[in-house]
């Protein structure tokens, strides 16, 4: 199979594509192999449906709730939804633990976050997008100081709380599918939460 070289992606973007303030942030555009075959703007992405990469992580507290929220309306992926997990996509040249890291300190608006825990990859494929998901899982003991401008409401819930508002809510596609597959994870290894 033939791939593009590396940078290949007319990288203009249009004004429908800078809808959010990190529509400029450079991302590897992957295969289906998850190789990386050229660098795009974040805000090309995710108009052209050009497949790249980005992290989850499911955040405990020392009590083991689960970290939940609504994302602003300024979001350019998903405004306004409720998402049971942190993350955002993977920078030109950062690894997924790199990422996963930087992401939920910086959404959490914590420093000193212990290592995420990765525990699976999948493609994660809708009409409107496509990304390889690397799913991690982080304890929180520090006190969390969420971004204004990432997260407009958010709460520690116990996971029973967040199964039952699962029915009212709309959930980010991802972050629920994250979630799915996190319970499988933990079941098929007779593990607790994290």
């Amino acid at each position: 199979m033939r791939h593009p070289p590396a940078g290949c992606f007319d990288d203009r973007v249009t004004s429908e594509e800078t809808a959010g303030r990190s529509a400029d942030e450079l991302l590897d555009i992957v295969d289906e192999y998850d190789r990386v075959i050229g660098r795009a703007r974040r805000g090309t992405a995710t108009a052209r449906r050009m497949r790249h990469r980005c992290v989850s992580v499911r955040v405990r507290d020392a009590e083991g709730r689960i970290f939940v929220h609504r994302r602003t309306p300024e979001k350019l992926v998903f405004p306004s939804m409720y998402d049971l997990v942190v993350g955002g996509v993977v920078g030109a040249g950062e690894s997924y633990d790199e990422a996963a890291l930087r992401e939920a300190g910086e959404e959490l608006g914590v420093s000193g976050l212990p290592h995420p825990e990765h525990r699976l990859t999948f493609l994660y494929e809708s009409p409107e997008h496509t990304w390889f998901l690397a799913v991690y899982e982080v304890r929180c003991e520090l006190p969390v100081r969420p971004q204004a401008e990432e997260i407009a409401w958010w709460d520690f819930l116990p996971e029973d709380e967040v199964e039952r508002r699962l029915e009212g809510w709309d959930v980010v596609p991802d972050g629920l599918e994250c979630h799915r597959r996190l319970g499988e994870w933990h079941r098929e290894r007779g593990v607790g939460p994290a």
